[in-house]
């Protein structure tokens, strides 16, 4: 897994939100990557891969549908065999990559905790 290199501000948020993780997501057991970062994280098999200072998604527009779970928004992504979801109004932007194994609403609602040690900042 390819691991961010976000700017210090960046950095910094997402060590909050390293720090705020679940051990467990959805029912899957939190795993190692490879190689080891403070910015990205996993969990299950198929994986459930967390990435956190990403640059802003190319396809994301002022006129994109967001999706709100438990005060996050997110902007959904489909995959050929499931899901990534990438936060908005974040100082950090966090994406998720959502096998198809899993349920997105469930996985999102469960990391929310987690992304609102993010603090809302515009975009």
């Amino acid at each position: 897994m390819s691991a961010p290199t976000p700017d210090a501000a960046s950095a910094e948020v997402c060590a909050r939100v390293a720090a705020a993780l679940p051990g467990t997501l959805a029912g899957a057991e939190r795993r190692t990557v490879t190689p080891a970062a403070p910015t990205t994280a996993a969990w299950g098999d198929p994986p459930i891969v967390l990435r956190c200072g990403v640059p802003r998604p190319a396809a994301l527009q002022p006129t994109s549908v967001l999706a709100d779970v438990d005060g996050v928004s997110w902007f959904p992504e489909q995959l050929t065999a499931g899901s990534l979801f990438t936060t908005y109004g974040r100082q950090a932007y966090v994406e998720v990559a959502i096998p198809q194994d899993y349920q997105p609403a469930t996985v999102l609602g469960e990391l929310a905790a987690a992304v609102a040690a993010d603090p809302r900042a515009g975009d």
